[in-house]
Protein backbone atom coordinates (compact mmCIF):
# COMPACT_ATOMS: atom_id res chain seq x y z
CA UNK A 1 0.00 0.00 0.00
CA UNK A 2 0.88 3.90 -1.09
CA UNK A 3 2.14 5.93 2.01
CA UNK A 4 0.04 8.15 0.26
CA UNK A 5 -3.56 7.00 0.33
CA UNK A 6 -5.67 4.57 2.66
CA UNK A 7 -9.51 3.62 2.10
CA UNK A 8 -10.13 6.44 4.34
CA UNK A 9 -8.44 8.96 2.51
CA UNK A 10 -9.52 7.71 -1.07
CA UNK A 11 -13.11 7.68 0.06
CA UNK A 12 -13.10 10.85 1.35
CA UNK A 13 -11.83 12.26 -2.05
CA UNK A 14 -14.56 10.42 -3.69
CA UNK A 15 -17.35 12.05 -1.20
CA UNK A 16 -15.71 15.25 -2.34
CA UNK A 17 -17.41 14.88 -6.19
CA UNK A 18 -20.61 15.37 -6.95
CA UNK A 19 -22.69 12.66 -4.66
CA UNK A 20 -24.45 9.66 -5.28
CA UNK A 21 -27.84 10.97 -5.80
CA UNK A 22 -26.73 13.92 -8.44
CA UNK A 23 -25.68 11.48 -10.75
CA UNK A 24 -24.50 12.70 -14.65
CA UNK A 25 -26.82 11.54 -17.28
CA UNK A 26 -24.19 10.60 -19.91
CA UNK A 27 -21.40 7.77 -21.01
CA UNK A 28 -19.19 9.77 -22.94
CA UNK A 29 -17.03 10.62 -19.98
CA UNK A 30 -17.08 6.96 -18.73
CA UNK A 31 -16.12 5.46 -22.65
CA UNK A 32 -13.29 8.39 -22.42
CA UNK A 33 -11.67 6.75 -18.86
CA UNK A 34 -12.34 3.16 -20.82
CA UNK A 35 -10.06 3.91 -23.77
CA UNK A 36 -7.48 5.79 -21.78
CA UNK A 37 -7.25 2.78 -19.59
CA UNK A 38 -6.98 0.16 -22.11
CA UNK A 39 -10.52 -0.97 -22.13
CA UNK A 40 -10.94 -3.04 -18.61
CA UNK A 41 -14.81 -2.80 -19.40
CA UNK A 42 -13.94 -4.98 -22.59
CA UNK A 43 -11.78 -7.23 -20.29
CA UNK A 44 -14.21 -10.03 -18.91
CA UNK A 45 -17.52 -11.19 -19.55
CA UNK A 46 -20.70 -9.10 -17.83
CA UNK A 47 -24.08 -10.14 -16.10
CA UNK A 48 -25.49 -6.65 -15.89
CA UNK A 49 -28.57 -6.34 -13.14
CA UNK A 50 -31.23 -3.57 -13.37
CA UNK A 51 -34.48 -3.28 -11.87
CA UNK A 52 -36.11 -1.32 -9.35
CA UNK A 53 -36.50 -3.67 -6.02
CA UNK A 54 -34.07 -6.96 -5.72
CA UNK A 55 -30.81 -5.66 -7.45
CA UNK A 56 -28.53 -6.15 -4.87
CA UNK A 57 -29.86 -10.15 -3.46
CA UNK A 58 -29.92 -11.10 -7.41
CA UNK A 59 -26.36 -10.17 -8.00
CA UNK A 60 -25.44 -11.80 -4.83
CA UNK A 61 -27.21 -14.78 -5.91
CA UNK A 62 -25.92 -14.35 -9.39
CA UNK A 63 -22.27 -14.43 -8.24
CA UNK A 64 -23.04 -17.57 -5.76
CA UNK A 65 -23.83 -19.42 -8.20
CA UNK A 66 -20.68 -18.42 -10.50
CA UNK A 67 -17.97 -18.95 -7.76
CA UNK A 68 -20.01 -22.65 -6.82
CA UNK A 69 -19.33 -23.39 -10.92
CA UNK A 70 -15.58 -22.63 -9.73
CA UNK A 71 -15.07 -19.39 -12.07
CA UNK A 72 -13.43 -16.19 -9.97
CA UNK A 73 -16.18 -13.10 -9.77
CA UNK A 74 -16.24 -9.61 -9.64
CA UNK A 75 -19.54 -7.85 -7.93
CA UNK A 76 -20.41 -4.61 -8.17
CA UNK A 77 -23.43 -3.39 -6.31
CA UNK A 78 -24.62 0.13 -4.60
CA UNK A 79 -25.20 1.43 -1.69
CA UNK A 80 -22.32 0.22 0.63
CA UNK A 81 -23.70 -0.69 4.21
CA UNK A 82 -20.64 -0.18 6.10
CA UNK A 83 -17.66 0.64 3.94
CA UNK A 84 -17.32 1.29 0.65
CA UNK A 85 -14.74 -1.46 -0.76
CA UNK A 86 -18.10 -3.88 -0.24
CA UNK A 87 -19.29 -2.29 -3.58
CA UNK A 88 -16.25 -3.91 -5.66
CA UNK A 89 -16.11 -7.49 -4.44
CA UNK A 90 -13.91 -10.37 -5.49
CA UNK A 91 -14.94 -13.82 -5.01
CA UNK A 92 -17.36 -12.98 -2.79
CA UNK A 93 -15.19 -10.82 -0.31
CA UNK A 94 -14.56 -6.87 -0.38
CA UNK A 95 -11.75 -5.70 -2.68
CA UNK A 96 -9.02 -5.81 -0.18
CA UNK A 97 -8.01 -2.31 1.39
CA UNK A 98 -4.32 -2.76 -0.55
CA UNK A 99 -5.89 -3.36 -3.72
CA UNK A 100 -8.57 -0.77 -3.46
CA UNK A 101 -6.09 2.20 -3.00
CA UNK A 102 -3.45 0.86 -5.55
CA UNK A 103 -5.55 0.46 -8.68
CA UNK A 104 -6.79 4.15 -7.40
CA UNK A 105 -3.53 5.54 -7.17
CA UNK A 106 -2.97 3.94 -10.70
CA UNK A 107 -6.18 5.60 -12.38
CA UNK A 108 -6.31 8.44 -10.17
CA UNK A 109 -3.68 10.53 -13.26
CA UNK A 110 -5.99 8.87 -15.95
CA UNK A 111 -9.11 10.57 -13.92
CA UNK A 112 -8.01 13.51 -13.40
CA UNK A 113 -7.34 13.89 -17.72
CA UNK A 114 -11.21 13.58 -18.24
CA UNK A 115 -11.77 15.95 -14.96
CA UNK A 116 -9.62 18.05 -17.42
CA UNK A 117 -11.26 17.48 -20.26
CA UNK A 118 -14.67 17.99 -18.88
CA UNK A 119 -14.19 21.08 -17.45
CA UNK A 120 -12.80 22.37 -20.89
CA UNK A 121 -16.17 22.06 -22.07
CA UNK A 122 -17.69 23.63 -19.13
CA UNK A 123 -19.41 20.13 -17.68
CA UNK A 124 -19.21 18.58 -14.35
CA UNK A 125 -16.09 16.60 -13.39
CA UNK A 126 -16.42 13.31 -12.94
CA UNK A 127 -18.79 12.08 -10.47
CA UNK A 128 -18.53 9.68 -7.16
CA UNK A 129 -20.37 7.61 -8.68
CA UNK A 130 -18.37 7.49 -12.18
CA UNK A 131 -15.45 7.40 -10.54
CA UNK A 132 -16.06 4.50 -8.35
CA UNK A 133 -17.53 2.59 -11.54
CA UNK A 134 -14.32 3.27 -13.53
CA UNK A 135 -12.54 1.92 -9.98
CA UNK A 136 -14.37 -1.30 -9.92
CA UNK A 137 -13.95 -2.21 -13.72
CA UNK A 138 -10.57 -1.33 -13.25
CA UNK A 139 -9.79 -3.58 -10.07
CA UNK A 140 -11.80 -6.80 -11.95
CA UNK A 141 -9.50 -6.23 -14.95
CA UNK A 142 -6.28 -6.04 -12.98
CA UNK A 143 -7.33 -9.22 -10.49
CA UNK A 144 -8.61 -10.51 -13.79
CA UNK A 145 -11.44 -12.20 -13.11
CA UNK A 146 -13.81 -14.87 -15.29
CA UNK A 147 -17.26 -12.71 -15.42
CA UNK A 148 -18.22 -9.50 -13.48
CA UNK A 149 -21.81 -8.85 -12.22
CA UNK A 150 -22.70 -5.58 -12.18
CA UNK A 151 -25.37 -3.61 -10.52
CA UNK A 152 -27.13 -0.75 -11.98
CA UNK A 153 -26.60 2.48 -10.00
CA UNK A 154 -30.05 3.85 -11.52
CA UNK A 155 -31.89 3.43 -14.47
CA UNK A 156 -29.67 2.03 -17.34
CA UNK A 157 -29.31 3.86 -20.66
CA UNK A 158 -26.96 6.58 -19.31
CA UNK A 159 -25.97 5.04 -15.63
CA UNK A 160 -22.30 4.46 -15.37
CA UNK A 161 -22.04 1.31 -15.45
CA UNK A 162 -23.47 0.83 -19.14
CA UNK A 163 -19.83 1.29 -20.23
CA UNK A 164 -20.05 -2.40 -20.01
CA UNK A 165 -21.96 -4.64 -22.43
CA UNK A 166 -23.90 -7.47 -20.38
CA UNK A 167 -23.51 -11.02 -21.63
CA UNK A 168 -26.66 -11.46 -20.44
CA UNK A 169 -29.37 -8.66 -19.31
CA UNK A 170 -30.90 -9.02 -15.98
CA UNK A 171 -33.54 -6.88 -14.97
CA UNK A 172 -35.33 -7.42 -11.53
CA UNK A 173 -39.08 -5.83 -10.97
CA UNK A 174 -39.58 -2.39 -12.08
CA UNK A 175 -41.79 -0.23 -10.12
CA UNK A 176 -42.20 3.56 -9.34
CA UNK A 177 -38.79 4.78 -7.79
CA UNK A 178 -36.71 7.99 -8.57
CA UNK A 179 -39.34 9.19 -10.50
CA UNK A 180 -38.29 12.64 -10.92
CA UNK A 181 -35.07 11.04 -12.80
CA UNK A 182 -36.66 8.35 -14.59
CA UNK A 183 -40.42 8.86 -15.62
CA UNK A 184 -43.92 9.03 -13.89
CA UNK A 185 -44.64 5.63 -15.46
CA UNK A 186 -43.49 1.66 -15.16
CA UNK A 187 -43.16 2.30 -18.99
CA UNK A 188 -40.96 5.21 -18.56
CA UNK A 189 -38.68 3.67 -16.16
CA UNK A 190 -38.62 0.11 -18.34
CA UNK A 191 -37.74 2.38 -20.98
CA UNK A 192 -34.24 3.68 -19.31
CA UNK A 193 -33.56 0.57 -17.43
CA UNK A 194 -34.15 -1.62 -21.04
CA UNK A 195 -31.18 0.36 -21.82
CA UNK A 196 -28.33 -2.72 -21.01
CA UNK A 197 -30.41 -4.68 -23.29
CA UNK A 198 -27.41 -5.05 -25.96
CA UNK A 199 -27.10 -6.74 -29.31
CA UNK A 200 -25.72 -9.84 -28.75
CA UNK A 201 -26.74 -10.87 -25.13
CA UNK A 202 -29.31 -12.30 -23.80
CA UNK A 203 -32.65 -10.90 -21.59
CA UNK A 204 -33.36 -12.70 -18.36
CA UNK A 205 -36.26 -10.70 -16.20
CA UNK A 206 -38.59 -10.98 -13.86
CA UNK A 207 -42.18 -10.73 -14.38
CA UNK A 208 -43.53 -6.98 -14.88
CA UNK A 209 -46.59 -4.38 -14.55
CA UNK A 210 -47.57 -5.40 -18.66
CA UNK A 211 -46.39 -1.70 -19.57
CA UNK A 212 -43.01 -2.05 -18.55
CA UNK A 213 -42.69 -6.17 -20.13
CA UNK A 214 -43.47 -4.36 -23.56
CA UNK A 215 -41.30 -2.22 -23.50
CA UNK A 216 -38.49 -4.89 -22.65
CA UNK A 217 -39.65 -7.20 -25.46
CA UNK A 218 -39.56 -5.08 -28.05
CA UNK A 219 -36.03 -3.60 -26.42
CA UNK A 220 -35.26 -7.47 -27.30
CA UNK A 221 -36.51 -8.01 -31.01
CA UNK A 222 -34.59 -4.25 -31.89
CA UNK A 223 -31.95 -5.79 -30.16
CA UNK A 224 -32.26 -9.00 -32.01
CA UNK A 225 -31.90 -10.64 -28.04
CA UNK A 226 -33.13 -13.88 -27.46
CA UNK A 227 -35.61 -13.26 -23.71
CA UNK A 228 -36.95 -14.96 -21.47
CA UNK A 229 -39.74 -13.80 -18.57
CA UNK A 230 -40.47 -15.03 -15.41
CA UNK A 231 -44.13 -16.54 -15.33
CA UNK A 232 -43.89 -17.18 -18.91
CA UNK A 233 -40.67 -19.60 -19.94
CA UNK A 234 -39.53 -20.27 -15.75
CA UNK A 235 -40.59 -19.26 -12.18
CA UNK A 236 -41.34 -20.61 -8.65
CA UNK A 237 -43.33 -23.41 -8.95
CA UNK A 238 -43.84 -24.27 -4.70
CA UNK A 239 -41.89 -23.10 -2.27
CA UNK A 240 -42.67 -23.46 1.70
CA UNK A 241 -40.89 -21.61 4.28
CA UNK A 242 -38.38 -23.73 6.37
CA UNK A 243 -36.14 -22.99 9.04
CA UNK A 244 -33.81 -19.89 8.32
CA UNK A 245 -35.15 -19.55 5.22
CA UNK A 246 -37.67 -21.28 2.59
CA UNK A 247 -37.54 -24.58 0.65
CA UNK A 248 -38.07 -23.42 -3.29
CA UNK A 249 -38.70 -25.52 -6.34
CA UNK A 250 -38.10 -23.58 -9.81
CA UNK A 251 -38.81 -24.29 -13.01
CA UNK A 252 -35.91 -22.54 -15.04
CA UNK A 253 -35.19 -22.03 -18.42
CA UNK A 254 -33.74 -25.36 -19.47
CA UNK A 255 -33.81 -27.40 -16.48
CA UNK A 256 -36.29 -27.68 -13.28
CA UNK A 257 -34.76 -28.08 -9.58
CA UNK A 258 -36.22 -28.96 -6.46
CA UNK A 259 -36.20 -28.72 -3.06
CA UNK A 260 -33.61 -25.37 -3.01
CA UNK A 261 -32.86 -24.23 0.32
CA UNK A 262 -32.87 -20.64 -0.17
CA UNK A 263 -31.79 -18.94 3.53
CA UNK A 264 -33.52 -16.05 2.62
CA UNK A 265 -37.41 -14.71 3.73
CA UNK A 266 -40.39 -13.74 2.05
CA UNK A 267 -42.06 -14.60 -1.87
CA UNK A 268 -39.67 -11.59 -3.22
CA UNK A 269 -36.57 -13.54 -2.64
CA UNK A 270 -38.03 -17.18 -4.07
CA UNK A 271 -38.67 -14.68 -7.34
CA UNK A 272 -35.48 -13.34 -7.41
CA UNK A 273 -33.22 -16.54 -7.00
CA UNK A 274 -35.82 -17.98 -10.19
CA UNK A 275 -34.53 -15.02 -11.77
CA UNK A 276 -30.60 -15.66 -10.70
CA UNK A 277 -30.99 -19.37 -11.96
CA UNK A 278 -32.20 -18.26 -15.23
CA UNK A 279 -29.32 -15.91 -15.65
CA UNK A 280 -26.78 -18.67 -14.84
CA UNK A 281 -28.66 -20.95 -17.17
CA UNK A 282 -28.72 -17.86 -20.15
CA UNK A 283 -24.48 -17.23 -18.93
CA UNK A 284 -24.22 -20.60 -19.56
CA UNK A 285 -25.59 -20.98 -22.88
CA UNK A 286 -29.53 -21.67 -21.79
CA UNK A 287 -29.22 -25.80 -23.24
CA UNK A 288 -28.58 -27.77 -20.11
CA UNK A 289 -29.49 -27.47 -16.99
CA UNK A 290 -27.77 -26.50 -14.07
CA UNK A 291 -26.30 -28.79 -11.77
CA UNK A 292 -28.51 -29.33 -8.99
CA UNK A 293 -25.76 -30.28 -6.30
CA UNK A 294 -23.64 -27.01 -7.26
CA UNK A 295 -26.67 -24.95 -7.40
CA UNK A 296 -27.91 -25.99 -3.65
CA UNK A 297 -24.05 -25.23 -2.71
CA UNK A 298 -24.38 -21.72 -4.22
CA UNK A 299 -27.62 -20.98 -2.32
CA UNK A 300 -26.68 -22.48 0.42
CA UNK A 301 -23.81 -19.83 0.73
CA UNK A 302 -26.04 -16.48 0.00
CA UNK A 303 -26.80 -14.07 2.48
CA UNK A 304 -28.02 -10.55 1.76
CA UNK A 305 -26.93 -8.37 4.75
CA UNK A 306 -29.87 -5.89 5.39
CA UNK A 307 -32.65 -7.56 3.29
CA UNK A 308 -34.58 -8.72 6.08
CA UNK A 309 -31.63 -9.87 8.86
CA UNK A 310 -32.21 -10.74 11.90
CA UNK A 311 -29.27 -8.79 14.00
CA UNK A 312 -30.24 -9.94 17.56
CA UNK A 313 -32.73 -12.13 19.27
CA UNK A 314 -34.73 -11.86 22.80
CA UNK A 315 -36.44 -9.46 21.59
CA UNK A 316 -35.85 -10.18 17.83
CA UNK A 317 -34.55 -6.81 15.89
CA UNK A 318 -34.76 -6.82 11.86
CA UNK A 319 -33.35 -4.67 10.03
CA UNK A 320 -34.67 -4.17 6.13
CA UNK A 321 -33.13 -1.82 3.35
CA UNK A 322 -36.99 -1.33 2.22
CA UNK A 323 -36.78 2.50 0.59
CA UNK A 324 -39.62 2.56 -1.75
CA UNK A 325 -43.58 1.46 -1.65
CA UNK A 326 -43.40 -1.66 -3.25
CA UNK A 327 -40.30 -2.78 -1.35
CA UNK A 328 -42.19 -2.04 1.77
CA UNK A 329 -45.18 -4.06 0.90
CA UNK A 330 -42.87 -7.20 -0.22
CA UNK A 331 -41.34 -7.14 3.37
CA UNK A 332 -44.28 -6.55 5.25
CA UNK A 333 -45.58 -9.88 3.50
CA UNK A 334 -42.32 -11.79 4.41
CA UNK A 335 -42.97 -10.85 8.15
CA UNK A 336 -46.17 -11.68 8.06
CA UNK A 337 -45.22 -15.11 6.63
CA UNK A 338 -41.78 -15.80 8.16
CA UNK A 339 -42.32 -14.55 11.71
CA UNK A 340 -44.52 -15.66 14.30
CA UNK A 341 -44.61 -11.78 16.22
CA UNK A 342 -47.82 -11.25 18.07
CA UNK A 343 -46.52 -7.22 18.25
CA UNK A 344 -44.03 -5.29 15.79
CA UNK A 345 -42.27 -2.07 16.93
CA UNK A 346 -41.13 -0.36 13.53
CA UNK A 347 -38.53 1.95 13.67
CA UNK A 348 -38.50 4.47 10.20
CA UNK A 349 -36.10 6.98 8.63
CA UNK A 350 -36.79 8.06 5.01
CA UNK A 351 -34.51 9.94 2.78
CA UNK A 352 -35.61 13.30 1.14
CA UNK A 353 -35.58 11.92 -2.37
CA UNK A 354 -38.20 9.20 -1.77
CA UNK A 355 -41.91 9.36 -1.34
CA UNK A 356 -42.01 9.28 2.39
CA UNK A 357 -45.86 9.37 2.21
CA UNK A 358 -46.04 6.44 0.12
CA UNK A 359 -43.86 4.64 2.32
CA UNK A 360 -45.86 5.33 5.46
CA UNK A 361 -48.94 4.59 4.21
CA UNK A 362 -47.93 1.24 2.77
CA UNK A 363 -46.22 0.66 6.08
CA UNK A 364 -49.29 1.29 8.03
CA UNK A 365 -51.29 -0.30 5.64
CA UNK A 366 -49.29 -3.98 5.02
CA UNK A 367 -48.36 -4.10 8.47
CA UNK A 368 -51.82 -3.37 9.80
CA UNK A 369 -52.73 -4.40 13.41
CA UNK A 370 -48.78 -6.40 13.94
CA UNK A 371 -47.31 -3.10 14.13
CA UNK A 372 -48.25 -1.35 17.44
CA UNK A 373 -45.76 1.44 17.89
CA UNK A 374 -43.93 3.22 15.35
CA UNK A 375 -40.50 4.95 16.24
CA UNK A 376 -39.77 7.71 13.37
CA UNK A 377 -36.39 8.94 13.78
CA UNK A 378 -33.77 9.92 11.17
CA UNK A 379 -29.82 9.09 9.98
CA UNK A 380 -26.97 10.81 9.87
CA UNK A 381 -27.25 11.25 5.77
CA UNK A 382 -27.39 14.99 5.21
CA UNK A 383 -30.65 13.61 3.04
CA UNK A 384 -32.80 12.45 5.51
CA UNK A 385 -36.24 13.78 6.74
CA UNK A 386 -36.29 14.84 10.12
CA UNK A 387 -37.56 12.85 12.39
CA UNK A 388 -40.20 15.32 13.18
CA UNK A 389 -41.87 15.84 10.11
CA UNK A 390 -41.98 11.89 9.66
CA UNK A 391 -43.51 11.94 12.24
CA UNK A 392 -46.27 15.18 11.61
CA UNK A 393 -46.68 13.31 7.90
CA UNK A 394 -47.57 9.87 10.34
CA UNK A 395 -50.57 11.99 12.32
CA UNK A 396 -51.95 13.15 9.05
CA UNK A 397 -52.22 9.62 7.56
CA UNK A 398 -54.43 8.21 10.51
CA UNK A 399 -51.42 6.16 12.48
CA UNK A 400 -52.64 7.77 16.04
CA UNK A 401 -50.95 10.20 18.66
CA UNK A 402 -51.08 7.12 21.17
CA UNK A 403 -48.64 5.05 18.38
CA UNK A 404 -46.05 7.80 17.29
CA UNK A 405 -42.68 7.91 19.22
CA UNK A 406 -40.00 10.25 18.07
CA UNK A 407 -36.24 9.90 18.48
CA UNK A 408 -34.04 11.89 16.69
CA UNK A 409 -30.97 9.44 17.45
CA UNK A 410 -30.64 5.53 15.99
CA UNK A 411 -29.36 4.70 19.44
CA UNK A 412 -32.44 6.30 21.30
CA UNK A 413 -34.95 5.22 18.90
CA UNK A 414 -33.67 1.36 19.43
CA UNK A 415 -33.45 1.54 22.88
CA UNK A 416 -36.96 3.25 23.16
CA UNK A 417 -38.11 0.17 20.42
CA UNK A 418 -36.40 -2.62 22.81
CA UNK A 419 -38.31 -1.49 25.48
CA UNK A 420 -41.55 -1.50 24.17
CA UNK A 421 -40.77 -4.75 22.39
CA UNK A 422 -39.97 -6.41 25.64
CA UNK A 423 -42.87 -4.87 27.70
CA UNK A 424 -44.81 -7.37 25.48
CA UNK A 425 -46.19 -9.77 27.75
CA UNK A 426 -45.79 -13.12 25.76
CA UNK A 427 -42.45 -12.08 24.43
CA UNK A 428 -43.29 -12.36 21.25
CA UNK A 429 -42.85 -9.00 20.40
CA UNK A 430 -39.86 -7.82 17.68
CA UNK A 431 -38.55 -4.62 16.10
CA UNK A 432 -38.43 -3.52 12.32
CA UNK A 433 -35.56 -0.82 11.67
CA UNK A 434 -36.28 0.18 7.88
CA UNK A 435 -37.15 3.30 5.42
CA UNK A 436 -33.57 3.63 4.22
CA UNK A 437 -30.52 2.14 3.62
CA UNK A 438 -28.68 4.59 5.71
CA UNK A 439 -30.73 3.97 8.48
CA UNK A 440 -30.53 0.62 7.97
CA UNK A 441 -26.27 0.50 7.82
CA UNK A 442 -26.13 2.29 11.14
CA UNK A 443 -27.84 -0.03 12.94
CA UNK A 444 -25.49 -2.65 11.61
CA UNK A 445 -23.01 -0.78 13.02
CA UNK A 446 -24.82 -0.35 16.48
CA UNK A 447 -25.77 -3.88 16.58
CA UNK A 448 -22.51 -4.89 15.96
CA UNK A 449 -22.52 -6.08 12.69
CA UNK A 450 -20.00 -3.72 10.98
CA UNK A 451 -18.92 -6.02 8.17
CA UNK A 452 -21.20 -6.65 5.27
Amino acid sequence: MTDEFSVESVYAELLGRAPENKMEPRLAPLHRAMDILGEPNKAFPIIHVTGTNGKTSTARMIEAGLRAHGLSTGRYTSPHLSKVTERISIDGEPVPDETFVRIWDEIRPYLEIVDGELEAEGQPRLTYFECLTILGFAVFADQPVNVAVIEVGLGGITDATNVGDGQVAVITPISLDHTELLGETTEEIAYEKAGIIKPGGFLVSAAQPVDAAQVLLDKAKETNVPFRFEGVEFGVESRNVAVGGQMVTIQGIAGRYEDLLVPLHGAHQAENAAVAIAALEAFFGAEKPLDAEVLQEAFASVSSPGRLEVLRTAPTIIVDAAHNPEGIRVSAEAIHEAFSFSKLVVVVGVLKEKDAEEILRQLKESLGDLASEYCFTQSNSPRAVPAEDLAELAMDLGFGEDNIHVAEKLDDALEWAVERAESNEDLAGGILVTGSITLVAEARILLGKPEA
